[in-house]
C-alpha cells in the first residue's frame, strides 16, 4: 500500500481506521502525516487511546467526510470498501485529495474466497464473501468514475499457519464479521466439525489485493 500510494511521508487519510493498525504502522514505517475516521465510536475511543501523540482521530463516515477539499494528499482503506457505498465513498475521497492525489485500496482478490481455511467448515463463506466484496473489476470501473482514472493492482499472497487453539478460538470468538451472516445451523454444524477435524496444525492462505487509483 505504501509503494502503490506512495504514501511515505504524505498526508494521509485512513477512511475506516477501526483501532488504528494501518495508521499505526503508517507513521511508524512510512512517515507519514496520518489521521484516521471511523464510524464506531467504540472503535475511535480505543484508536485514540493506542496511536502516537499527533494522530489524529475522528468519528464519522466514508460517505461524508468532515475534512475540506484537497486537505490530505492520500486517502486508504483497508477491507472498508465493502462495508460502505462505493460510489459516494469514493467520491469523498476524491473530493478530500488535490489535482494529483491518489487513493490506496487494501482488499482480498476474489481467489481468496476459493483457499480460505474455514471454507470447509463453513461453506457458505465463499459464496456470501465473493458476493460482499468487490471484484477487481467494478473496483477498477468505480476509481475511474469517482476521478481516479490511472488504476494500478498487485496482488499479495502470504501463508502462514495456526495452531488448532488458535483455530479454534477465532471459531469460537466469531473473529470475521462474515460469520454474522451465517444461519445458526451452518454455523452450529460447521463449529462442531471444525471441533472434531482440525489439525494441530493449520495452514492458512490470505490472497489480497492492492488497488491504487490516480487522480493526476
Amino acid at each position: 500500500m505504501v509503494e502503490l500510494g506512495d504514501l511515505r511521508g504524505r498526508r494521509v487519510l485512513d477512511v475506516g481506521c477501526g483501532t488504528g493498525r494501518l495508521l499505526a504502522a503508517l507513521v511508524a514505517d512510512a512517515h507519514a502525516k496520518a489521521w484516521g475516521i471511523d464510524e464506531s465510536p467504540d472503535m475511535v475511543a480505543v484508536a485514540r487511546e493506542t496511536l502516537p501523540p499527533g494522530v489524529g482521530v475522528r468519528q464519522g463516515t466514508a460517505e461524508r467526510l468532515p475534512f475540506r477539499d484537497a486537505w490530505f494528499d492520500r486517502v486508504t482503506m483497508s477491507l472498508v470498501l465493502h462495508l460502505v457505498d462505493p460510489p459516494r465513498a469514493l467520491a469523498e475521497a476524491r473530493r478530500v485529495v488535490p489535482e494529483d492525489g491518489r487513493i490506496v485500496i487494501g482488499t482480498f482478490h476474489p481467489d481468496h474466497f476459493e483457499t480460505y481455511w474455514l471454507q470447509p467448515y463453513f461453506p457458505s463463506i465463499k459464496t456470501v464473501d465473493a458476493a460482499r466484496f468487490p471484484s477487481p473489476d467494478e473496483m477498477e470501473r468505480e476509481l475511474v468514475a469517482a476521478g481516479f482514472p490511472r488504476v494500478e493492482m498487485r496482488r499479495l499472497t502470504a501463508e502462514g499457519e495456526l495452531t488448532r487453539e488458535e483455530a479454534l478460538a477465532r471459531i469460537h470468538g466469531r473473529h470475521i464479521s462474515t460469520f454474522d451472516l451465517l444461519g445458526a445451523e451452518e454455523l452450529a454444524e460447521g463449529t462442531a466439525r471444525a471441533e472434531r477435524e482440525l489439525p494441530q496444525r493449520v495452514v492458512t492462505r490470505l490472497d489480497r489485493l492492492v488497488v491504487a487509483g490516480r487522480a493526476g
